[in-house]
């Protein structure tokens, strides 16, 4: 919204047409991210704890997180509000790449509220059961990337690029479908490992999505893109936008994560 706004007033003063880089917008994405998560983060918890939305520990998990039992969970709310108000304010909504990160982060957030859901009525930390779980994760992933397949404009939107290979991009046709399948799920599915754990899932999220933001302003910035010998895709630059929101969101969810 803050791209067309300040597209807008550039034709009264040109000033407001720095609103069109996006360094400037992913900084205020972080900064937007991070302000609504300590704005909202004490009345979510506090709604959280008036609802007695506590956390349920596995009795064959760390003795010490056994203290840890009526901890106000869902915190991922927290982080989808936020980053979703920030890319809402601060992304180039018109940009599909943008479409397909946050349908995933609210898809795989919906599974998750709903086991979480689950395990609140039900007072274990069973959840949704490991079938279901991977059933609709899988039908949120193989969603994902035939949307992405679909859609893709160039041949690189769907190549395997390795690392350090400047010359080497394997095009994967219909394969592109399974590997991003296994990417996603297997991602998921991994941060659920540390998930309850202080810090351990958020923290990598948090300088993940960094690193890869910066990876997706490089592809989607010609000359950069050129220099460093990245295929240049169009647009994908704008998830520079959302990783900084999701970063932002992250840190303001350590705030209240904090010890005690």
């Amino acid at each position: 919204m803050m791209l067309y706004l300040g597209q807008w007033l550039s034709q009264f003063e040109e000033g407001f047409g720095v609103i069109r880089y996006i360094t400037l917008r992913a900084v205020f994405a972080a900064l937007t991210a991070l302000m609504v998560s300590l704005l909202v983060g004490p009345r979510v918890i506090q709604w959280l704890s008036q609802a007695k939305v506590g956390q349920q520990v596995r009795d064959d998990g760390p003795q010490t997180h056994l203290t840890k039992r009526g901890t106000p969970t869902m915190g991922g709310a927290l982080i989808l509000i936020a980053s979703l108000l920030s890319c809402l304010l601060w992304a180039d909504v018109a940009v599909r790449q943008v479409w397909f990160v946050l349908f995933a982060m609210f898809a795989f957030g919906a599974i998750g509220w709903v086991d979480d859901y689950r395990k609140i009525m039900l007072r274990n930390s069973d959840g949704l059961s490991a079938r279901a779980k991977i059933l609709w994760q899988s039908v949120c992933a193989l969603t994902i990337a035939v949307g992405i397949y679909l859609s893709a404009e160039s041949a690189a939107e769907t190549a395997l690029l390795v690392p350090f290979f400047k010359d080497f991009a394997l095009p994967l046709g219909l394969l592109f479908l399974p590997l991003t399948y296994l990417v996603i799920v297997g991602s998921s599915n991994a941060v659920n490992l540390t998930d309850g754990l202080d810090g351990l899932a958020i923290l990598p999220t948090v300088l993940i999505a960094s690193a890869l933001g910066v990876f997706a302003y490089a592809t989607g910035h010609g000359v950069f893109a050129s220099y460093l010998d990245l295929p240049h895709i169009v647009g994908v630059g704008e998830l520079m936008v959302v990783c900084a929101a999701l970063g932002g969101a992250g840190l303001g969810f350590l705030w209240f994560n904090t010890y005690p």
